[in-house]
Protein backbone atom coordinates (compact mmCIF):
# COMPACT_ATOMS: atom_id res chain seq x y z
CA UNK A 1 0.00 0.00 0.00
CA UNK A 2 1.42 3.13 -0.76
CA UNK A 3 1.22 6.30 1.20
CA UNK A 4 0.56 9.95 0.66
CA UNK A 5 4.17 10.48 2.28
CA UNK A 6 5.89 7.68 -0.48
CA UNK A 7 3.53 9.56 -3.16
CA UNK A 8 5.28 12.59 -2.06
CA UNK A 9 8.58 12.03 -2.30
CA UNK A 10 8.57 9.71 -5.58
CA UNK A 11 7.03 13.30 -7.05
CA UNK A 12 10.37 14.49 -5.62
CA UNK A 13 12.82 12.26 -7.04
CA UNK A 14 11.17 12.23 -10.63
CA UNK A 15 11.39 16.20 -10.17
CA UNK A 16 14.75 16.08 -9.37
CA UNK A 17 16.33 13.31 -11.57
CA UNK A 18 17.79 15.18 -14.38
CA UNK A 19 19.33 17.47 -11.76
CA UNK A 20 22.90 16.73 -12.05
CA UNK A 21 25.29 15.55 -8.41
CA UNK A 22 26.74 18.74 -7.83
CA UNK A 23 24.43 21.06 -8.22
CA UNK A 24 23.08 23.22 -5.92
CA UNK A 25 20.31 25.04 -5.95
CA UNK A 26 22.34 29.01 -5.70
CA UNK A 27 23.91 27.83 -9.19
CA UNK A 28 20.65 27.82 -10.97
CA UNK A 29 18.85 31.36 -11.72
CA UNK A 30 15.44 31.74 -11.25
CA UNK A 31 13.45 33.74 -12.98
CA UNK A 32 11.91 36.07 -10.92
CA UNK A 33 9.49 36.98 -14.26
CA UNK A 34 6.28 36.96 -13.40
CA UNK A 35 3.82 39.34 -12.93
CA UNK A 36 4.30 41.82 -9.55
CA UNK A 37 0.64 43.10 -9.55
CA UNK A 38 -2.81 42.64 -10.69
CA UNK A 39 -3.53 46.06 -11.15
CA UNK A 40 -2.06 49.45 -11.34
CA UNK A 41 -0.59 51.33 -8.52
CA UNK A 42 -3.32 53.00 -6.71
CA UNK A 43 -2.45 53.41 -3.02
CA UNK A 44 -6.22 54.41 -2.12
CA UNK A 45 -7.80 51.24 -3.97
CA UNK A 46 -4.54 49.04 -2.25
CA UNK A 47 -5.79 50.33 1.33
CA UNK A 48 -9.55 49.56 0.71
CA UNK A 49 -8.57 46.06 -0.65
CA UNK A 50 -6.18 45.57 2.22
CA UNK A 51 -9.39 46.67 4.54
CA UNK A 52 -11.66 44.32 2.50
CA UNK A 53 -9.23 41.25 2.88
CA UNK A 54 -8.80 41.75 6.90
CA UNK A 55 -12.51 42.11 7.07
CA UNK A 56 -12.85 38.56 5.44
CA UNK A 57 -10.51 36.97 7.86
CA UNK A 58 -12.85 38.72 10.67
CA UNK A 59 -10.43 41.08 11.45
CA UNK A 60 -11.78 44.47 13.27
CA UNK A 61 -10.37 47.42 10.83
CA UNK A 62 -10.15 50.50 12.70
CA UNK A 63 -8.95 53.54 10.46
CA UNK A 64 -7.39 57.13 12.12
CA UNK A 65 -5.09 59.19 11.47
CA UNK A 66 -1.81 59.47 13.55
CA UNK A 67 -3.17 61.97 16.08
CA UNK A 68 -6.11 59.62 17.08
CA UNK A 69 -4.44 56.43 17.09
CA UNK A 70 -3.47 56.23 20.85
CA UNK A 71 -7.55 57.34 21.52
CA UNK A 72 -8.29 54.43 19.28
CA UNK A 73 -5.79 51.87 20.87
CA UNK A 74 -7.55 52.68 24.52
CA UNK A 75 -10.77 52.51 23.24
CA UNK A 76 -9.93 48.58 21.63
CA UNK A 77 -8.21 47.90 24.79
CA UNK A 78 -11.15 49.07 27.02
CA UNK A 79 -14.13 47.53 24.43
CA UNK A 80 -12.09 44.35 25.22
CA UNK A 81 -11.78 44.73 29.06
CA UNK A 82 -8.17 44.28 28.99
CA UNK A 83 -6.38 44.24 32.01
CA UNK A 84 -2.83 42.99 31.07
CA UNK A 85 -1.41 44.04 28.07
CA UNK A 86 1.93 42.64 25.91
CA UNK A 87 4.02 45.53 24.10
CA UNK A 88 7.23 44.51 22.19
CA UNK A 89 10.51 46.38 22.73
CA UNK A 90 10.09 49.52 20.51
CA UNK A 91 6.49 50.04 20.14
CA UNK A 92 6.14 53.74 19.94
CA UNK A 93 5.76 54.80 23.64
CA UNK A 94 2.59 57.90 21.93
CA UNK A 95 0.95 54.46 20.95
CA UNK A 96 -0.54 53.99 24.08
CA UNK A 97 -0.37 57.18 26.19
CA UNK A 98 -4.09 57.00 25.88
CA UNK A 99 -4.62 53.49 27.68
CA UNK A 100 -4.28 55.32 31.32
CA UNK A 101 -3.71 53.06 34.31
CA UNK A 102 -6.45 50.47 34.13
CA UNK A 103 -4.05 48.48 31.77
CA UNK A 104 -0.48 46.61 32.85
CA UNK A 105 2.09 46.84 30.58
CA UNK A 106 4.41 43.62 30.00
CA UNK A 107 7.43 43.60 28.41
CA UNK A 108 8.29 41.22 25.34
CA UNK A 109 10.91 39.45 26.81
CA UNK A 110 12.98 35.74 25.65
CA UNK A 111 11.84 34.52 29.64
CA UNK A 112 8.51 35.03 28.59
CA UNK A 113 6.22 31.73 28.48
CA UNK A 114 3.64 30.65 27.44
CA UNK A 115 1.77 30.38 31.25
CA UNK A 116 2.72 34.16 31.36
CA UNK A 117 1.23 34.91 27.77
CA UNK A 118 -1.90 32.87 28.60
CA UNK A 119 -2.61 35.63 31.56
CA UNK A 120 -2.25 38.51 29.01
CA UNK A 121 -5.58 39.93 26.99
CA UNK A 122 -3.88 41.52 24.42
CA UNK A 123 -0.75 42.33 22.53
CA UNK A 124 -0.15 45.89 20.30
CA UNK A 125 2.29 45.29 17.57
CA UNK A 126 3.50 47.51 14.30
CA UNK A 127 4.12 45.53 11.38
CA UNK A 128 6.76 45.23 8.48
CA UNK A 129 4.56 45.14 5.95
CA UNK A 130 0.73 44.68 4.91
CA UNK A 131 -0.11 42.52 2.19
CA UNK A 132 -3.83 44.25 0.23
CA UNK A 133 -4.12 41.13 -2.05
CA UNK A 134 -3.95 38.35 0.68
CA UNK A 135 -5.23 40.54 3.70
CA UNK A 136 -1.83 39.42 5.48
CA UNK A 137 -0.22 41.17 7.76
CA UNK A 138 3.95 41.10 8.02
CA UNK A 139 5.65 40.65 10.93
CA UNK A 140 9.21 40.15 11.34
CA UNK A 141 10.18 40.89 14.57
CA UNK A 142 12.17 43.86 14.01
CA UNK A 143 11.84 47.45 16.24
CA UNK A 144 8.05 47.36 17.66
CA UNK A 145 7.06 43.77 16.42
CA UNK A 146 8.14 41.51 18.76
CA UNK A 147 8.89 38.03 19.08
CA UNK A 148 6.57 35.94 17.07
CA UNK A 149 5.06 34.11 20.37
CA UNK A 150 3.10 37.21 22.10
CA UNK A 151 0.57 37.62 19.07
CA UNK A 152 -0.12 33.83 19.08
CA UNK A 153 -1.10 33.19 22.42
CA UNK A 154 -3.06 36.16 23.77
CA UNK A 155 -6.57 36.08 22.10
CA UNK A 156 -6.90 39.70 20.98
CA UNK A 157 -4.17 41.67 18.85
CA UNK A 158 -4.19 45.07 17.91
CA UNK A 159 -1.69 45.67 14.71
CA UNK A 160 -1.15 49.35 14.01
CA UNK A 161 -0.30 49.65 10.01
CA UNK A 162 1.02 52.87 8.90
CA UNK A 163 -0.95 53.70 5.94
CA UNK A 164 -0.40 53.66 2.83
CA UNK A 165 3.52 53.39 2.98
CA UNK A 166 3.52 49.78 4.60
CA UNK A 167 0.92 48.36 2.89
CA UNK A 168 2.22 46.47 -0.37
CA UNK A 169 -0.57 45.54 -3.02
CA UNK A 170 0.87 41.86 -3.74
CA UNK A 171 3.33 39.46 -2.55
CA UNK A 172 6.22 40.15 -4.29
CA UNK A 173 5.86 43.78 -3.82
CA UNK A 174 5.98 43.12 -0.22
CA UNK A 175 8.75 40.91 -0.14
CA UNK A 176 10.92 43.55 -1.62
CA UNK A 177 10.49 46.00 1.07
CA UNK A 178 11.52 42.73 3.44
CA UNK A 179 15.28 42.84 5.15
CA UNK A 180 16.35 39.32 4.30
Amino acid sequence: MTTARDQVLGRIRRALADVPAGERPEDVPVARDYQRAHAAPDPARTVDLLAENLADYRAVVHRVGAARLPDRIARSLAERGTRRAVRPRGLPAQWLAAAGPGVAWVRDAPALGARELDAVDTVVTGCAVAVAETGTLVLDTSEGQGSRRITLVPDHHICVVRVPDQVAASVPLALERLDP
